[in-house]
Parts: structure tokens; C-alpha cells; sequence
């Protein structure tokens, strides 16, 4: 593991006390960790607009099917 998976193993099992109260799961690495902590949070829609380096010309917005 480099130094980037050993802080988001450290950070994901940290995250995971908070919100159970026990330690994490034995053999879990970070992703499998974060995985089980988001696994069953909804997916919200969002459209990523806040940049203020874009021109309006430069947005392109996904086509919306009809409903």
C-alpha cells in the first residue's frame, strides 16, 4: 500500500467508528470500507456549475429525456 491508500484506510476506518461505534470489519481495506458506509446512501442528481472560469458558451448540459 502506498501513502495515499494507507490515509483513505486510516480515514475510512476512522469514519466508520464514528458512525457505528465499534471498529471496522478485519481485512477491510478503504474502499471496501467506504463502500459499505455509502453502499446504501441515494445517489443524488446534481449538475456541477460552480466554476467560475466557464463561460456560459463553454456549459454543456446533458440532454433530458421527455417525461
Amino acid at each position: 500500500m502506498d501513502g495515499r491508500d494507507i490515509k483513505i484506510q486510516e480515514e475510512a476506518a476512522a469514519l466508520w467508528r464514528q458512525l457505528h461505534g465499534e471498529p471496522p470489519p478485519e481485512g477491510a481495506d478503504g474502499a471496501v470500507l467506504l463502500d459499505l458506509i455509502m453502499g446504501g446512501l441515494p445517489v443524488p442528481e446534481y449538475e456541477r456549475l460552480a466554476n467560475p472560469y466557464l463561460r456560459p458558451s463553454n456549459i454543456a448540459f446533458p440532454k433530458r429525456s421527455a417525461a
